[in-house]
């Protein structure tokens, strides 16, 4: 390479984007400093000039770092934060803003008691909020509680709740035999990337894939797949013959979600699912039943019993925390109708055996749908489900 360059800025060219490095550039900062003041000028990483020659090659460096990061990020899959969220605007995406868990209670008292910003805690101590105003009738009133912090608060049916702000006539709240609606925490870059990775695949040639790229497209939708039986007969999931069914978690709205169904599925195409809405065909202006699948999750409880240094698996320590959270991350990340297996659970358990994970090894491993696993087979899940695991769900021994 020939000093000093021809420029020290990026250049570019059909191939992409290209930038010396530094160690060029301070290279050809030195050979200009010497073509001005001298061969024998001083110029050695000790010396003043050298230093300030190297401050300022760090500059054009820098500058040089940022002008690639913002030519990257034009791409969707480079991009991050503020600007994919305005790139994905072009595919008619928008970011999913983070929701609430939702759940119904009833809210017991005196007849004709009012419940003014009623608060209540269950028994992980997330607190759940009930309607501004809520009048009790009969002793009993039905309501949806909030829970405050956004993300996915999860609350078994029939939990324990107590009242947190206690009020004249309030006597009790309980929740009915169903889990609460999981919230979402605000969508992530990754999850924006491949929903829009999906949506250019709005105009496809095959009706299946336009129809996963439109329902990808709907505000709130999180977790999303499209089955399909293409045979002459009702398969073992008991889908008809030549049906599709969609399986959606988090729209805002379900009305939305059958509509887009019968505007990108083919002609004859049947729907099938346990939701079905009526919307009106835009052609013929006659009434459509379209049916599909609002994702149920699966929950799932793991129990560890490791072997190691006492201070490393105490209940509250870093390593217990991290082998938690990389578990139930596992868990979380199956795709929709994905099998939990028992022996895939060792690598996320055990940290991949780097950093926290070199302190401890698994001696026994069980699973199940219910808290105290005692199983070691693999958990089936249903082709419209996905398994769900709190890190509350993955229970520490140390044995």
């Amino acid at each position: 390479m020939t000093f000093p360059l021809a420029t020290l800025g990026p250049t570019i060219t059909p191939q992409g984007i290209t930038i010396p490095t530094y160690s060029d550039i301070y290279s050809s900062l030195q050979a200009s400093f010497q073509g001005i003041y001298g061969a024998d000028a001083v110029i050695s990483p000790d010396s003043q000039d050298g230093q300030m020659l190297a401050i300022y090659a760090r500059g054009y460096a820098d500058c040089n770092n940022a002008i690639v990061a913002l030519y990257a990020s034009f791409s969707p899959s480079f991009a991050q934060g503020v600007m994919l969220s305005t790139l994905v605007r072009i595919n008619g995406l928008q970011r999913n803003v983070a929701t609430n868990s939702t759940v119904l209670v009833h809210v017991l008292g005196s007849s004709g008691a009012t419940v003014i910003n009623g608060v209540f805690s269950d028994p992980a101590g997330n607190l759940w909020n009930l309607p501004a105003s809520l009048v009790i009738t009969g002793g009993d009133v039905t309501a949806i509680a909030t829970a405050q912090n956004v993300g996915n608060i999860s609350l078994a049916g029939s939990s324990a709740l107590t009242i947190y702000n206690p009020q004249l006539g309030w006597t009790g709240v309980t929740n009915t035999s169903t889990p609460a609606t999981p919230g979402a925490p605000i969508e992530g870059d990754a999850s924006l990337r491949v929903r829009q990775a999906g949506s250019v695949e709005m105009p496809a040639s095959s009706p299946l894939g336009a129809i996963y790229a439109a329902i990808g497209a709907l505000p709130g939708v999180q977790q999303w797949t499209v089955y399909e039986n293409d045979s002459a007969i009702t398969d073992i999931n008991g889908v008809p013959s030549h049906t599709i069914v969609v399986i959606e978690s988090g729209a805002t709205s379900l009305t939305q979600v059958a509509q887009t169904i019968q505007q990108t599925k083919s002609q004859g195409t049947g729907t099938y699912g346990t939701t079905t809405i009526v919307v009106t065909d835009a052609t013929s202006g006659l009434p459509i039943s379209i049916s599909f699948d609002v994702l149920t999750q699966t929950a799932i409880y793991v129990s560890l019993a490791i072997t190691g240094i006492a201070a490393a698996i105490a209940p509250d320590s870093a390593t217990t925390q991290a082998i938690q959270n990389a578990v139930a991350a596992y868990i979380n990340g199956l795709p929709i109708g994905e099998d939990v297996y028992v022996s895939q659970l060792y690598p996320p358990a055990q940290l991949d055996n780097v950093g926290l994970g070199a302190g401890y090894y698994i001696t026994a491993l069980t699973l199940g749908t219910a808290p105290s696993p005692v199983g070691t087979t693999n958990i089936p899940i249903a082709f419209n489900a996905a398994a769900y695991c709190a890190p509350g769900n993955v229970v520490i021994t140390p044995s």
